[in-house]
């Protein structure tokens, strides 16, 4: 049997073939890493964190929390006081989406039903990224943030 000899030509051929193996794995990465989340949560990350501080403590003074869901029949979204009573007459959106993209994102108006907002909205099987915006008629307003799991309809 005879042994191929290695030339600097087949050395070459093998390291172009390597480097462009790795050049391919490293471009479809890159086109579907960008493709999905463009990493951009808010466009001005300084004037964002300059703001921050002021909507927190106004929202502290608010006592309002938000306890959000996901069901079978939707969206529900129960707002309530420092004490725990529900807050009523508030103008309620959220938008909805997947954490690690925004194909999917949707923004949506809920209607209060005796201190829950509601909005019917199907849901696929997964994790979802609530951002949930309130605001009454003093022009207070409320921002908060859940991640809710959809189980697959039954």
């Amino acid at each position: 049997m005879r042994t191929k000899e290695l030339t600097g030509r087949k050395v070459l051929l093998i390291a172009v073939a390597a480097f462009g193996v790795i050049l391919a794995a490293n471009l479809t990465m890159l086109f579907a890493a960008t493709g999905t989340f463009p990493g951009l949560v808010v466009k001005n990350s300084y004037v964002a964190s300059q703001e921050w501080n002021l909507r927190a403590s106004e929202q502290r003074a608010l006592g309002w929390k938000a306890q959000a869901a996901i069901s079978g029949e939707g969206l529900a979204v129960r707002m309530v006081d420092a004490e725990g009573h529900p807050v009523l007459g508030l103008t309620v959106s959220v938008v909805i989406g997947r954490p690690a993209s925004q194909a999917e994102d949707r923004r949506l108006e809920l209607v209060e039903d005796a201190g829950i907002y509601r909005a019917d909205v199907d849901l696929a099987e997964g994790l979802w990224r609530v951002e949930i915006h309130g605001s009454d008629a003093e022009g207070r307003s409320f921002k908060a943030e859940a991640e809710l799991f959809a189980k697959a309809a039954s």
